[in-house]
């Protein structure tokens, strides 16, 4: 006997493709507990809880290559007009992850001046990668991309790191392959990643994909990113990661919660983020 469910009689509910909202907040387990004293960042599509102690901010190939005029980027015919109001809210950031105790750790991407770790022929990377195929199109240009050691691979002198960062190089989008990123969070108790940087649709969105699979509560500040291919390409990525694999925040919303004299009072944290107390409290 075969079992059917019953006709649906009413008319269908139109598809809007819209990301399902709550006020309530997610979060680790312990950033939730009750008087815990956790912060909470007033992202979409939900409040996200963390403490500043299990948070790293991660900021994503802030290089000459992707943000600098004659970096490759550039170079290559994207356009990266937008790139410096990007650094100064990454900036901004940075500075309060810092005052809030929180972890600031820098992507580096590139390859020995070989380009041995490029992948060769055999690697989809040789095939995929603009710089490497704007330098075999031009080969004046060769040995000048994302080489460690150039002014390509540098970071950008606003976003130099400082005492206490971290620098993790990786040799392909997402920070989390054959590098020591994973390691490097997991021994510092790390649970939350807020994330920046260029380009928010190709190695911030790697990152952060890797990031959820590797059970990371990721959020991404959208005004602290910049994309690669156009205003479209940026809103895409933004509803991928709000809608499947993170959270999305602003900068203004990240320095609001890192605040310390609002940390411990329920009360601040909902005039603030418009949750209810016993939630801000969690």
């Amino acid at each position: 006997m075969t079992l059917t469910a019953p006709p649906d009689t009413a008319a269908p509910a139109p598809k809007t493709n819209a990301t399902l909202a709550s006020r309530t907040p997610a979060g680790a387990p312990d950033a939730l507990r009750p008087g815990s004293g956790a912060r909470v960042l007033p992202a979409r599509p939900e409040p996200l809880a963390f403490h500043p102690a299990q948070t790293a901010l991660v900021v994503v190939d802030m290089q000459n290559a992707y943000a600098s005029l004659g970096g490759y980027v550039d170079t290559a015919g994207f356009d990266i007009s937008g790139a410096q109001g990007v650094i100064a809210h990454i900036a901004r950031a940075a500075e309060a992850a810092r005052a809030a105790g929180i972890l600031v750790v820098f992507l580096q991407n590139g390859w020995d001046a070989g380009y041995a770790e490029a992948g060769g022929p055999g690697s989809p990377n040789w095939h995929k990668s603009n710089a490497l195929k704007t330098m075999r199109r031009r080969p004046e240009l060769q040995g000048r991309f994302l080489a460690k050691g150039g002014w390509d691979y540098q970071m950008v002198d606003a976003l130099q790191p400082q005492a206490g960062d971290i620098v993790v190089p990786k040799p392909r989008y997402s920070g989390f392959f054959n590098s020591a990123l994973d390691s490097t969070l997991r021994a510092r108790g790390i649970r939350n990643l807020v994330f920046t940087g260029i380009a928010t649709n190709v190695c911030v969105e790697s990152t952060l994909r890797d990031a959820f699979h590797l059970e990371y509560f990721a959020a991404m500040l959208e005004d602290a990113t910049h994309e690669l291919g156009g205003p479209a390409i940026q809103a895409a990525a933004v509803y991928n990661v709000e809608t499947f694999f993170g959270w999305v925040a602003t900068v203004e919303d990240f320095c609001r919660a890192t605040r310390a004299d609002d940390a411990d009072d329920p009360a601040a944290q909902a005039r603030l983020f418009d949750t209810p107390a016993t939630l801000a409290a969690a």
